[in-house]
């Protein structure tokens, strides 16, 4: 990314309006199939109508058996549907947060794009370069291919998976005579497909959100290292984990609901399960971070030319100063002395400061709080019910005191 020593974000150098940009996910292939149907509108998403379409069609068909046939809720403590908190967690809360959060991550990664091509309109060949990079990743996006591997693959999972494995969280839909009736195979062969491609999908956009900012980073922006962001005037792309939040809340969602069938009715131990969430914490947080990091380089490129040119600057203008004012001599007409942009040696010397304190890598505790909030959230709910909210209140004061 080159360097340039004013500029920002809302508008180009002229003045003029900053042009409408794309990101790599608004052409993707589910929303131009949905339209070609007129499921959707042309220019929306219909996330909340297909939340709850999917909710209902993973679900309904279900409890609707469930009630049929008596095991919705029983009464003498066997296993019934009502019980299993899982199959209620993954249907109505995580299927429709996953299409939910669609409209945060094309919210954000629009506003980015619109922004991003505000610093490009500095200069016309950093246009071009980050019109190319975009048109590249969208390309990705736009393609039919990825999609119907994941359809496929969400397929393939569910088959591999034998009913027979999960007697333990599948045994609500055993009949009377230990064969699986309609909800179970419901559950196996129509909820547990929609979820897992939901699930693929979000991977998918995450890989995609980490190449384009793979390629941004490579096409050479005019970064202001002395923006006062430290981050070259592009902060807001920390904010990026913020648009995969009801996505992090589904995921742990699932887990908790499931573990909270197993600590109520089977007695299982809060403790049992604290490697998984560490596992599930790591891998969430590593996911989250591809984005941020695959900026990294250029950030650290930016800073490190800044130095050594700021260093320079500052440099020249104080030996200038020296001769002048210390020593004595004439040191001619030198524009760097009466450059009111630049000021005194003082304010020169805090430009050089502020490009020494820009940041490497586009994280700061906005992002990792965007990260670890929305994961821990439904795994403190299935914390309490064997931890009492005030010792858990009080040990995370400890820690953060």
């Amino acid at each position: 990314m080159s360097v340039v020593a004013s500029g920002g974000w809302g508008g180009s150098a002229s003045g003029a309006p900053v042009r409408t940009a794309r990101s790599p996910f608004d052409n993707e292939p589910p929303l131009r199939w949905l339209r070609r149907l007129n499921l959707l509108p042309a220019d929306g998403l219909g996330t909340g109508r297909r939340a709850l379409f999917l909710a209902l069609l993973t679900w309904l068909p279900i409890a609707l058996w469930a009630l049929v046939s008596g095991r919705f809720h029983i009464d003498d403590g066997a296993e019934s549907l009502l019980r299993h908190y899982g199959v209620h967690g993954r249907c109505l809360v995580a299927v429709p947060l996953l299409v939910l959060g669609e409209r945060m991550l094309y919210g954000t990664s629009q506003a980015m794009a619109t922004r991003l091509a505000a610093v490009a309109d500095a200069e016309p060949a950093a246009k071009l370069r980050l019109d190319t990079a975009v048109a590249s990743v969208a390309r990705w996006g736009a393609a039919s291919l990825p999609w119907l591997l994941i359809g496929g693959a969400a397929i393939a999972w569910s088959l591999g998976n034998r009913l027979e494995e999960h007697a333990d969280a599948m045994a609500w839909a055993v009949d009377s005579d230990g064969a699986f009736g309609f909800g179970g195979w419901w559950f196996a062969y129509v909820s547990r497909p929609i979820f897992v491609a939901l699930v693929f999908a979000w991977i998918w956009r995450i890989l995609l959100l980490t190449a384009w900012c793979w390629r941004i980073g490579r096409a050479d922006l005019p970064l202001v290292p002395t923006h006062p962001d430290r981050m070259g005037g592009i902060a807001m792309v920390a904010k990026l984990p913020g648009a995969f939040a009801l996505v992090a809340v589904a995921l742990s969602a699932v887990l908790a609901s499931r573990w909270a069938h197993e600590i109520l009715h089977h007695g299982a131990a809060l403790a049992s399960y604290q490697h998984t969430v560490v596992v599930f914490v790591v891998l969430w947080t590593m996911l989250m971070l591809l984005p941020l990091l695959a900026l990294a380089p250029a950030l650290g490129k930016v800073r490190a030319r800044s130095l050594v040119a700021y260093s320079e600057l500052v440099g020249l203008q104080g030996r200038l100063v020296h001769r002048r004012w210390i020593e004595g001599k004439t040191v001619g007409d030198e524009p760097i002395l009466d450059a009111p942009e630049i000021g005194p040696v003082a304010d020169a010397a805090v430009l050089y400061e502020a490009v020494k304190k820009m940041r490497r890598v586009p994280i700061g505790k906005v992002s990792i709080a965007m990260i670890v909030v929305p994961l821990v959230l439904p795994l403190a709910l299935v914390a309490a019910l064997q931890i009492p909210l005030k010792t858990m209140v009080l040990d995370l004061f400890k820690v953060l005191v």
